[in-house]
C-alpha cells in the first residue's frame, strides 16, 4: 500500500508533467478551479488548486474534504503512484471505476485532452 509520502510525491511528479507539457494537454491543464484528491485506502485528502498548468496542494486532511472542490478525484494510493508511474492507463481506470473524476461538464470536456 502506498503511503501519504509517496502519493504526494506523485502528485508533484504529476503536477510537473503537466506544466512541462505543451499543446492540447497543457490547454487542457491550464485550468484554474479547486482540486481534492482523495485517497480512498489511506482516508487523506489532498486538496488545492489546478492553476497554470500545475497542481498546487495546499493541505492534506484526514478523511473527505470538508468543501466540495471543483475537480474531484478519488482512488487508492497505489492506483495513483501506478497511473503517474505509467502503469496504469487513467481512462480505462476510470471506466473500470479503480479511479472517480468529478468535475461539471465543461471541465470534464476539457480534461480528457489529458487523457
Amino acid at each position: 500500500m502506498a503511503t501519504t509520502e509517496e502519493c504526494r510525491s506523485a502528485l508533484d511528479k504529476l503536477s510537473d508533467n503537466m506544466a512541462g507539457a505543451s499543446g492540447d494537454v497543457r490547454e487542457a491543464a491550464a485550468l484554474d478551479r479547486s482540486l481534492s484528491c482523495r485517497i480512498t485506502d489511506l482516508d487523506i485528502t489532498f486538496v488545492g488548486r489546478l492553476r497554470g498548468g500545475r497542481i498546487e496542494v495546499q493541505e492534506t486532511l484526514q478523511g473527505p474534504p470538508p468543501e466540495k472542490a471543483e475537480i474531484r478525484l478519488a482512488m487508492s494510493g497505489d492506483d495513483l503512484v501506478a497511473m503517474v508511474a505509467g502503469e496504469l492507463n487513467f481512462a480505462k481506470a476510470w471506466s473500470s471505476g479503480r479511479v472517480k473524476l468529478e468535475a461539471g461538464l465543461r471541465d470534464l470536456f476539457r480534461l480528457r485532452k489529458l487523457l
